[in-house]
Parts: structure tokens; sequence; C-alpha cells
């Protein structure tokens, strides 16, 4: 690829602000194209996170756009238009949205560049109020009209900041996720023109699905009112996006049952810098005594570290060498990890380090497997790392964990050991299985390097994108051609 093409990126929640799977991607996607300019477009709850980078930018990532979902400053604009009247078309596209019914996508996007426009105002106002009490009246007439309308108001205000959100001109729009990063790429492509390309990690309308079932904050029907929110987000993405990307063959499949066309997607295996996990640090002298267990996570809950904190309690009594290394930011989910804290404590569990933020080629070599005990996931790079140091895994039967630990293509082999989620007798019977075998361990070790080596390294992930952007590119180029031409004749 030249470099001609500008490329905007678009993430919610993850790059640059925290570490993981995802953010890790995104910097090393960024990193494999250093003579393509890149921009980010990054979605965060709210301004506190302003401008707080844990990654160090790379120098072809020239800008950064923040949007905030839930910002206070709901007026933008100098005047404010306490009588708000939407327009007749205006009214329909909003009830279509509401109702979710054909959505005229592009009105609204028309709509909500009003420069005068105050989201205060269309919220409290007597149009969003008309449209609403009639999905009430057909729909939902069961609960308490007060508390249905407020919590519309607070389902709709973040897609409306989305909406009114100024995105930066690109060449190509590039979603790391659906949703609002979706709801973004799909407004770009209709107010600038530009190419959309969609790459999901994991599925973006199941993971909210899962999240919404088991919250507290949200019961009875406006958990299927937030679920259906999601949908409607999602289906907008596929329905704009020139491309659509997924990590491996059954998320595909997802993809294409939840609404996206098939003709329009492709699976693209993550991949990762083998070479630098070569050369490791061994074992010290004092792990020498121990069997040690590496769990690379961030301390949050859908890692569903109390699990294995229980699982390994359960093993570490009947093989006492054991050791668990739980690698990464507790700092990010501060209650929770203090709710991790306090198990140990309570279960009085020897032998485990919560290391924090840490660069875990220090740390691989020390380790004889890795656990990943997550009730969600796509297709994690912690496996893909703990395959280039040759250690096996342990991981619970979510995303693509399946495929990478027996492979889906290949005869490698079986790299580790899959369990159900939250199964803590599973698990721990897991952790004993391979802290009992070095013999075992060392051959699923080899087994998964040798997976990884054949499919999922980042030559071969460069590759892929690389003849992505290329074929934009020249669309890009033609169309410029055919301009000029215009222009000349």
């Amino acid at each position: 690829m030249s470099g001609y093409l500008k490329v905007c990126l678009v993430a919610e929640g993850c790059y640059p602000y925290v570490v993981g799977g995802v953010s890790s991607w995104i910097h090393s996607l960024i990193q494999s194209f250093p003579d393509t300019e890149f921009i980010l477009l990054t979605i965060v709850a709210n301004r506190t996170y302003r401008g707080k980078f844990v990654y160090e930018l790379p120098e072809n990532l020239t800008e950064v756009h923040e949007l905030y979902l839930e910002d206070d400053d709901w007026f933008i604009g100098k005047k404010r238009n306490k009588r708000l009247k939407l327009k007749d078309k205006e009214y329909k596209a909003m009830r279509s949205l509401i109702f979710n019914q054909e959505i005229d996508w592009n009105t609204l996007f028309r709509f909500f560049r009003k420069k005068d426009l105050s989201l205060n105002d269309l919220l409290m106002g007597e149009d969003f109020f008309r449209i609403v009490s009639e999905y009430y009246r057909k729909e939902y007439s069961q609960v308490v009209f007060s508390d249905f309308l407020w919590t519309m108001r607070s389902i709709y205000l973040p897609l409306f900041h989305t909406l009114r959100m100024d995105v930066p001109k690109a060449d190509l729009y590039h979603c790391v996720a659906t949703g609002y990063a979706g709801v973004l790429g799909s407004m770009a492509n209709h107010r600038h023109g530009s190419r959309l390309l969609v790459s999901e990690h994991g599925i973006y309308t199941r993971e909210r699905e899962e999240e919404l079932i088991k919250a507290k904050w949200v019961k009875g029907i406006y958990k299927n009112i937030w679920i259906e929110q999601f949908r409607k987000m999602s289906q907008l993405a596929y329905d704009k996006a020139d491309i659509v990307t997924s990590l491996y063959a059954h998320a595909r499949e997802l993809q294409i049952e939840l609404g996206c066309s098939a003709e329009k997607t492709l699976v693209t295996p993550n991949g990762i810098n083998a070479a630098r996990f070569d050369y490791l640090a061994p074992k010290t002298e004092e792990d020498k005594n121990y069997v040690n267990l590496g769990a690379v996570l961030r301390v949050a809950p859908i890692k569903d570290v109390k699990t294995l904190i229980q699982a390994f309690g359960y093993a570490k009594a009947r093989q006492p060498r054991l050791k668990l290394w739980i690698m990464g930011p507790y700092d990010e989910e501060k209650e929770y990890a203090e709710e991790c804290f306090d198990l140990v404590e309570m279960m009085q569990i020897q032998d485990i380090v919560f290391t924090g933020r840490i660069d875990v080629k220090e740390y691989l070599g020390r380790m004889d497997m890795t656990i990943l005990t997550s009730i969600s996931e796509g297709q994690p790079l912690t496996i893909l790392e703990s395959y280039a140091a040759k250690k096996p895994v342990i991981a619970t039967d979510v995303g693509n964990c399946r495929g990478l630990i027996y492979g889906e293509d290949d005869e490698f082999g079986e790299a580790g050991i899959l369990t159900h989620i939250m199964n803590i007798e599973e698990i721990s019977q897991a952790i004993l299985e391979l802290a009992n075998n070095s013999e075992k361990r060392q051959r699923l070790g080899k087994n998964g390097y040798h997976r990884l080596m054949a499919k999922y390294r980042i030559e071969d992930m460069k590759k892929t994108y690389d003849r992505i952007y290329t074929e934009f590119e020249d669309t890009l180029a033609r169309n410029w051609a055919r301009d000029e031409d215009e222009d000349d004749w």
C-alpha cells in the first residue's frame, strides 16, 4: 500500500485508555502501517477519560477525537430553542428509530447536524414525548409511564450524542465494533462519502445482550429495549459497511444470522509478533520450587477472576507447589479488584501474586502454563502469546478459545484444556491435570506454537489488511482520476 489512504479508526471503550486484546490489536495495526496516516475517533463514557492514554501513540497516529456518551453538556450551540418542532420528515424519521421500523437514518444524520440543536430541548420536547407515548401505548402500557419516559430519554441520549458528533474527514473509516462506533462510521459514510470497514473482535450485539441479561442496573422490559437499541445500531453498520470482518468462522456465521450480508463478510484472524517471544527470561531459582500458573488479564468482571481464584484455591489444596500470577492492571475496575483481594484473604489462599500492569514478555518464560476464565472473549491475544512462549493454555469455552486450543483446520493437536465458564470444579481439575504432568505441558505447548506459526502471526494479519486497505486505496485513486477527467471535460 502506497500510504495515500487516510484511515480513521473508530473504537469504543478501549484504545488508548485501557490495555487488553482490542487495544493491543489497534496499536499493532497502526504500527504495522507506518506510512499510512491514521486518525482516531474514540468513544468513552465521560470527560474524566479525556487524554488519559496508557499507550504511547505511534507517530503516524496524527489526531485523536473523543466522544463522551454520558456528557452532561446536552446543549450544543449558542441559541436554545425551547419550542423545538420537528418537520414532518424529521418526525417520521424519529418515529421510525424509536419503533425500529425501516429506520430513516439519512434524515436523522441530516437532522442532528443542525448547529443550534439542543439535545435537552429535543428529549424534553413535545415531539419526542408524543412518539414515546405512542410507543408506550402500543408495546409497554403495563409499566409506569413516567419511569418509561425517563428510561427512554436515558437510552437515547448516548445515541443522540453520537449523532451530534462532528466526524473528522477521512478516506476510510475502520470501525473496531458495530454499536456506537458503527453509527459514527455509517454517519461518516453518509456525510463524506467515505468507505466503511467494520472489524468485530467479539459480536457486539451478542456481548451487549449477555451483559444486559446479567445486569442489575436495568430490569424487566427495559432490558429488551436496550437490547433492541444495540441491535438496530449494529444493523446500521452491517448495512452501510463495504466489508465486515470477523476473527473466526463461527463469528462470521453469527454476523450473517444477525443481518449482515454474507457477501460483505470476511474472516481475518488475529496475529501477534511471535519473534518478540523468542528470547524469554527463564525461571528463577525461587520459581523452580513452584508450578507457575499465569493469568494475563485485566482484573474485571468479564474475566471472571473470582472463579479463577476459587478454582486455584481448591487445586492448591491438592498440589501445594502451585503458584498463581495474575498479570494485568487492577486499577480500572477498583471495586471488583477489591472484592478479588478480599476473596483471596477470606479463603486464606497462599501464593497468589497480583503483579499489576506488566510487560508480559518479562514473565511468560517463568510460567509453566497460562489460564483464562473469561465469560466473554473474541480471539484472545493472550492465548496466542502463550503459544509463542510454548506454554499450554486452560481456557473457558467462549469466543474462539475452542478453535485456538483444538484447531480448526490443522492437525497439530490439542494445545491446552477447554472448560465451561464459571465451573470451579472443572477448572480446578484442569489446573491439576497440567500441574501434575510436565511432559504433557511441554507437548501441548509445542502444539500451540506450531498452530500460532501456521496461522496467527502479525505478518499474516498485516498481509490481510494490506490487501483490504489497498483495495480501498485503488478505488479512491480511480474515483480521483474519474473526477479529474470530468473536470477537464
